[in-house]
């Protein structure tokens, strides 16, 4: 093979590598979920996950990572993701990103703050702990802008 031909080929593997091994964001127990998306709420338009239901950052996180462990993940489980998250209906890719827990899975980020799920929260759409103090800090849902809503 001459060497445009690998350079060629090597050039186009790093165009669709990353596109190519993206996938979607998965819950604490692993199921694929969609991406994070947008919608309106009786706190204005907040982050849902992909199944629609609602996203909170935790007030004690500190420097984009996780302090919310054991007994706080079971109540309040992280978005987890095995690649780069995605950006639904109305978020926005450039606040995505993640962050990496003590056990080595990658959690989704916002605008630096990792994002969690409450497990009381099983409709779409359903908001049951905003501004709920748990585990040591305020559980708040997140604007499209990366800011909590207090």
């Amino acid at each position: 093979m001459s060497s445009k031909v690998i350079g060629a080929l090597v050039l186009a593997s790093a165009i669709t590598g990353p596109l190519a091994t993206a996938g979607a964001a998965t819950s604490a127990a692993g199921h694929r979920a969609t991406p994070v998306t947008v919608a309106g709420s009786k706190y204005g338009k907040v982050l849902f996950d992909g199944k629609g239901r609602s996203l909170y950052l935790f007030a004690k996180d500190k420097g984009g990572k996780s302090s919310c462990y054991g007994a706080c993940a079971k109540a309040w489980p992280p978005l987890l993701t095995k690649s780069t998250p995605h950006a639904g209906k109305g978020a926005r890719m450039g606040l995505l990103g993640t962050t990496r827990r003590r056990d080595g899975r990658l959690q989704v980020t916002y605008a630096g703050h990792p994002l969690y799920g409450f497990a009381k929260d099983t409709k779409r759409g359903q908001i049951t702990c905003q501004n709920v103090s748990q585990f040591g800090g305020k559980w708040l849902v997140v604007t499209p802008a990366g800011k909590a809503v207090h």
